[in-house]
């Protein structure tokens, strides 16, 4: 089911509500931004390995960035709604509908202990063949094991278990709704078959009926409710369209509907995703439903992107980043006056683990080459190195299992604002590097899909090659490109040189 034709109104709202702030974006119909407005969203570590969300937080946040966007248009020129959300994040509700405890954070790593426990009842490879992830702490599935065990009492009072995007819809639109983009991250959802998994529920002890209804991107799921209008200034009755995950999200938004193009996010994590028709699985990449009406991404993610570098401001410079905003501008230029290598340094970006393609949660971070000469410009640079070898590795490994090509990355995220980073990720990749004239993307891609499900375009590769483009290509500095393919060889036999040491 999709809204009527677009008529006079013209506008469409991305909601991206991320793990630190919601954002919304208002745009015309060839995605160019008309209103934008943000506001934080807290987020709590009670201790080591801890994270937590109020999800009251997430609706404030929510409908104050409606607010501001409905004080900058008028709301009768708004066709629809749709949301992206941060992925692999809960709450559990009671019978009132109220949380029984903080949401869980996709950062959270309390569950470690569970995902053997858990995945051997079922087959790990059951659980991958089903799900297209391995067994790894990412997906909610082993945290609400988690909460099964150590909270028992809470566990047995579950009415529904809400990603953020049922979260939203609920208060938006009073339905228990959210999109297949969002419930697959989850980790107990058939991902081919479009269904939550009667076999992983049964082992986890929750019924269909305690999760929410699942609908294609695009699809309407309701509408803005009197109560929501007045929280937001959207008008009664405006269709809110099942959005995604804000991986999948920004893959849309981002123009990823063929294998030729990835997306890669340098955010927080460092997350890439390759387009495809088929529903495949491998340990090269985690399977994800794409944010449209059909198709998958490969997805392949690191867990220490941007998080890496603000490690080594705050815990190794001893540097308050609040205080010092300019220090990634000064770090930056003393990496860029030291050649491509760093000074024979080497950094294994695995300070969270490693996901695709070894899944090794205890696998850590390693500095290798280090000597006297070497100052914090070296090591600022060899992490940006690292986690661009650790794209070329993992894209590489995507394209051999697929046979398929990667001509060029989108590439998002707050990384994407550094042209130093952004070029050195072609040479070392060998791929164009494309940059987003938007760079909100998992805003855009909501909205892409708020546009499909208005009316406004018969389909989601229409909308989007209508809605995205570019602003910029880089394309690989021949010179540079031959230093970083002899530096890939060595890097590429770090961790496998040392993921016995220790054990």
């Amino acid at each position: 089911m999709r809204a009527r034709g677009p008529g006079k109104k013209e506008l469409v709202v991305g909601l991206d509500c991320s793990t630190t702030a919601a954002k919304a974006i208002a745009f015309d119909r060839e995605g160019n931004v008309v209103a934008r407005a943000s506001a934080p969203i807290r987020l709590s570590s009670p201790q080591a390995g801890f994270y937590e969300q109020d999800p009251d937080d997430w609706w404030d946040s929510a409908r104050k960035v409606l607010r501001r966007i409905t004080g900058q248009v008028d709301p009768g020129r708004i066709a629809a709604l749709a949301i992206s959300n941060q992925r692999e994040t809960f709450v559990p509700l009671g019978r009132d509908e109220r949380p029984l405890r903080p949401a869980i954070v996709w950062l959270d790593e309390r569950c470690r202990d569970e995902v053997e426990r858990f995945s051997r009842r079922i087959g790990k490879e059951r659980i991958h063949r089903i799900t297209g992830k391995p067994a790894d702490y990412a997906p909610v599935v082993y945290r609400l094991a988690w909460m099964k065990r150590h909270e028992p009492g809470r566990f047995r009072k579950i009415r529904m278990v809400c990603d953020v995007q049922t979260f939203i819809v609920r208060q938006l639109t009073g339905s228990w709704v959210t999109s297949w983009a969002s419930a697959d991250p989850l980790g107990f959802f058939d991902v081919e078959r479009k269904r939550w998994s009667p076999v992983i529920l049964q082992e986890l002890g929750l019924s269909a009926e305690e999760l929410p209804l699942v609908r294609p991107p695009g699809a309407v799921v309701g509408g803005i409710t009197e109560a929501s209008s007045k929280a937001t200034g959207l008008r009664a009755g405006t269709p809110v369209i099942a959005g995604g995950g804000d991986g999948q999200a920004a893959g849309l938004g981002s123009g990823v509907l063929s294998s030729e193009r990835a997306y890669l996010n340098l955010g927080t994590a460092v997350v890439a995703g390759v387009y495809g028709k088929r529903y495949r699985t491998g340990r090269a990449f985690r399977t994800m439903c794409a944010c449209s009406d059909a198709g998958y991404y490969y997805e392949c993610s690191l867990r220490a992107g941007t998080f890496a570098l603000d490690w080594f401001i705050r815990k190794i410079l001893r540097i308050d980043p609040l205080r010092r905003p300019g220090i990634y501008r000064t770090l930056e230029r003393e990496a860029r006056d030291i050649p491509p290598g760093s000074g024979g340094v080497f950094h294994l970006p695995y300070l969270c683990g490693v996901m695709n393609p070894y899944w090794d949660m205890e696998a850590r971070g390693v500095f290798l080459g280090l000597s006297s000469s070497h100052g914090r410009g070296h090591l600022y640079r060899s992490i940006l190195e690292g986690i661009a070898f650790e794209q070329r590795a993992a894209i590489d490994s995507v394209e051999r299992m697929l046979g398929t090509r990667v001509r060029e990355f989108a590439v998002i995220g707050g990384g994407a604002r550094s042209e130093f980073w952004c070029r050195m990720i072609a040479d070392v990749t060998g791929r164009r590097v494309r940059i987003p004239r938007v760079t909100e993307a998992s805003a855009l891609g909501a909205a892409v899909a708020a546009a499909v499900g208005a009316g406004w375009f018969e389909t989601f590769q229409k909308a989007a090659k209508q809605m995205t483009g570019f602003r910029e290509t880089i394309r690989p500095d021949p010179s540079n490109r031959r230093t970083y393919e002899r530096l890939f060889a060595v890097y590429r036999t770090i961790y496998p040189a040392l993921r016995t040491v220790g054990s």
